[in-house]
């Protein structure tokens, strides 16, 4: 494949991923209505490090598993944002 192919096949996965987040944002935000009626608190440690390390066990490269820590701390924070909303 030439270097615009693969831009393409780029594009059409970043479609896919901003997708996906969206729908992780939505059940983001209904857990954190869920938690507001709870008087329960938005940040939970443990919740966050299950997160990291499912992520991680899923991982098949080429990405580290530290790389994808990386991207779901960003995530989680995006996420623990619009809980707050």
């Amino acid at each position: 494949m030439e270097i615009a192919d693969w831009r393409k096949k780029i594009d059409e996965l970043d479609e896919q991923i901003v997708r996906l987040l969206s729908e992780r944002a939505a059940a983001a935000v209904a857990i954190g209505q869920l938690k507001a009626k709870a008087s329960a608190p938005i940040y939970e440690p443990q919740r966050e490090q299950s997160v990291f390390e499912h992520v991680r066990s899923v991982n098949p490269g080429p990405l580290s598993g530290a790389q994808v820590q990386d991207v779901y701390e960003r995530i989680m924070d995006v996420m623990r944002s619009l809980q707050k909303q």
